[in-house]
């Protein structure tokens, strides 16, 4: 098994704090809003035995620097470029999760000749429908409300898990990473740079930012979306329609999952957990059909990962693609 090892490195006088582990084709894996690179540590290692897996914070968040006020998607996608460019990689392969999806989307639509390939775990960016919760730390003053609960929210988060764990149940995964997430805002500069993230992809109506009109320029592009059935942050709607949008696409609908797939739970060591097996119609056509059998998450997110180097690629075609449309550079930093 391939050691996840945390680095520290310098990107435009910022210190960007990631795990690196593996050799191999690039696995870029992007976390969601108020997340780190943690969120990523059930899939990290099984990935790295053929890939290089690398796993950034986002500026302001987990161990990395804050970043110099800008937040936005395509600074967050420059960023991401900047920061492979400094690693000597020229290629990747995305996986984004919620927010972390967002940015993948804008990474691809930025810098097509880079992406291999592009994984949307339970993304943002694709459509407005988002929990009550992230529309209400949008509003005025949430930053006032965020510093007098987050201390109390964490502990009380930690509490429910151990209570559960004293009674033979499992703490889902959903409220796990959400109480990791929210005790990191007790610290000022993080706070601020999770409120300035979330205002610029949410408002008060839901989600400011969408991809929808410009996915055709990926369906050249190997892609896969994941979601979780019940995903209480963004509906699995929003999966269904991309792919429905692009059915080139391969969607893997979870059941009995929420938003966060890739740290969903194991199976109790009595259930059975079936083998993942190859898409089927009721996999393909957005789980409309009959159900397919549960299956441990995370494993089948490391299957569906490695099944992505079967795909053939087409950046030199999506490139071309995006040129001949006379698509104009976005106005970002560090483009």
């Amino acid at each position: 098994m391939a050691e996840a090892r945390p680095r520290t490195i310098d990107v435009h006088g910022h210190p960007v704090n990631f795990i690196e582990a593996g050799s191999g084709p690039v696995l870029l894996l992007i976390h969601g809003m108020a997340g780190t690179c943690a969120n990523w540590e059930a899939v990290i290692e099984p990935l790295a035995i053929n890939h290089t897996v690398i796993a950034p914070d986002f500026p302001g968040h987990g161990a990395s620097a804050p970043g110099g006020g800008d937040y936005s998607l395509g600074s967050l996608a420059s960023g991401l470029r900047d920061l492979l460019l400094a690693l000597g990689h020229d290629r990747a392969t995305l996986v984004g999760h919620s927010l972390g999806g967002g940015v993948a989307l804008q990474f691809t639509y930025q810098f097509p000749e880079m992406v291999e390939r592009l994984v949307l775990v339970s993304s943002g960016g694709l459509g407005p429908d988002v929990s009550p919760i992230l529309r209400a730390a949008a509003l005025p003053g949430a930053e006032l409300f965020i510093s007098a609960t987050a201390g109390v929210g964490s502990k009380v988060g930690s509490m429910v898990g151990r209570g559960l764990g004293l009674v033979g149940l499992r703490p889902n995964a959903d409220l796990a990473e959400v109480t990791r997430g929210y005790a990191t805002l007790t610290d000022s500069a993080r706070r601020k740079a999770f409120v300035a993230t979330l205002r610029s992809v949410v408002g008060t109506e839901g989600q400011r930012v969408a991809a929808l009109d410009k996915l055709y320029l990926a369906e050249t592009l190997p892609l896969l979306i994941v979601w979780g059935e019940r995903d209480p942050i963004i509906p699995v709607e929003h999966g269904r329609d991309a792919h429905a949008q692009l059915p080139s696409s391969r969607l893997e609908i979870f059941e009995d999952t929420g938003h966060v797939p890739q740290a969903a739970s194991s199976p109790p060591s009595n259930a059975s957990s079936p083998k993942p097996s190859p898409p089927s119609s009721t996999q393909t056509n957005g789980g409309r059909g009959s159900k397919p059998p549960r299956s441990n998450a995370p494993d089948r997110i490391r299957t569906c990962g490695l099944q992505l180097r079967r795909l053939s690629l087409y950046p030199a075609e999506l490139r071309a693609r995006v040129r001949s449309l006379a698509i104009g550079s976005p106005r970002c930093c560090g483009r």
